[in-house]
C-alpha cells in the first residue's frame, strides 16, 4: 500500500523532483574544527557506521590518533576492527566487486568527500533520508535522489516520511514543498541526532585536510610577524633618513 502511495505522490507532485535536486536549501553544519571531543566522536561514528563500506585510503589510523589526541592503544582497541597496525591506511575489507553488486556502484572513498561536496551538503544529506518502499533499499534522499546508499544511521535517527504541502508565493503562484517528518523515533532525539551528524561531518572535514587548522594558525602567526616587522622596518627607515632630509 505504501509503495503505491509513494508512486502516487510522485505523479501528483512533479515539483518534488525539482525540489529534490540542487535546489534543496542546505542547512548550516556549523562545525568546529578545533573541538577535539567532537572530532573524536565523529571518528567513532565513522568507523562504526561508514568504514565497513567507505574507505578513507588517504588517512592513517596513527595520524588520526595523534591529531585527535587519542592514545595509540585506544585507537587499536576501539577504532580498528580489521586488525593490522595503527600505521596502516583506513581501508575497507569489503571487496569492490561485492560492493558494486550490492549497491550498484563501488562506494566512494571518503578521504576528501568534504572538500568535494562541502560540509553543509554532507550535513543536510545525512539528515534527509526518507522511507521509499518503491526502491530496493527502501529509502531515498531529498538532497541526492535515487542514491544507492542505505540510511546507515536510521537506528539513531528513526524513520522519516515525506509530507507534501502547497505554498503560495508572493506573486500568488502555488508550488509544492516537501518536508520530512519523523514517523518512527530512533534511539536519539532530533537534537541529539543533529549533533551526531555534525560530529561526523566535522571528522570528514578534518580528514579532507588534516593540517588545515595548523596551517591556518601558522598563517595567522606569519601575518602578525610581517605586520610587526613592517612597523619596525618603517621606524628604522625613518631613523636612517631623518638626517638626509
Amino acid at each position: 500500500m505504501k509503495k503505491y502511495l509513494v508512486i502516487a505522490l510522485l505523479a501528483l507532485a512533479p515539483a518534488w523532483v525539482l525540489a529534490a535536486g540542487g535546489s534543496v536549501p542546505l542547512d548550516k553544519a556549523n562545525i568546529d574544527p578545533t573541538n577535539k571531543q567532537s572530532l573524536q566522536r565523529g571518528a567513532r561514528i565513522f568507523v562504526n557506521y561508514c568504514l565497513s563500506c567507505h574507505s578513507a585510503a588517504l588517512m592513517r589510523y596513527e595520524r588520526m590518533g595523534t591529531d585527535l589526541g587519542i592514545d595509540e592503544k585506544l585507537v587499536s582497541e576501539n577504532l580498528m576492527f580489521t586488525g593490522g597496525k595503527v600505521g596502516e591506511l583506513m581501508k575497507v575489507a569489503t571487496a569492490a566487486d561485492d560492493a558494486k553488486e550490492w549497491f550498484g556502484i563501488v562506494p566512494p572513498d571518503m578521504s576528501v568527500i568534504a572538500r568535494a561536496r562541502g560540509v553543509d551538503w554532507l550535513y543536510t544529506y545525512m539528515r534527509s533520508f526518507y522511507r521509499d518502499d518503491s526502491r530496493h533499499i527502501g529509502v531515498n534522499n531529498l538532497v541526492f535522489p535515487d542514491v544507492g546508499m542505505p540510511n546507515v544511521l536510521w537506528e539513531l535517527q528513526g524513520i522519516q516520511e515525506p509530507v507534501i504541502t502547497t505554498v503560495k508565493g508572493h506573486d500568488g503562484t502555488e508550488h509544492k514543498v516537501v518536508k520530512l517528518e519523523l514517523s518512527d523515533p530512533g534511539l536519539q532525539t532530533p537534537r541529539e541526532f543533529d549533533r551526531t551528524v555534525r560530529d561526523l561531518v566535522n571528522f570528514l572535514d578534518y580528514m579532507g585536510e588534516p593540517a588545515k587548522y595548523d596551517r591556518r594558525q601558522l598563517g595567522t602567526r606569519v601575518i602578525l610577524f610581517l605586520l610587526v616587522f613592517l612597523v619596525l622596518a618603517y621606524l628604522l627607515k625613518r631613523n636612517y633618513w631623518k638626517d638626509i632630509h
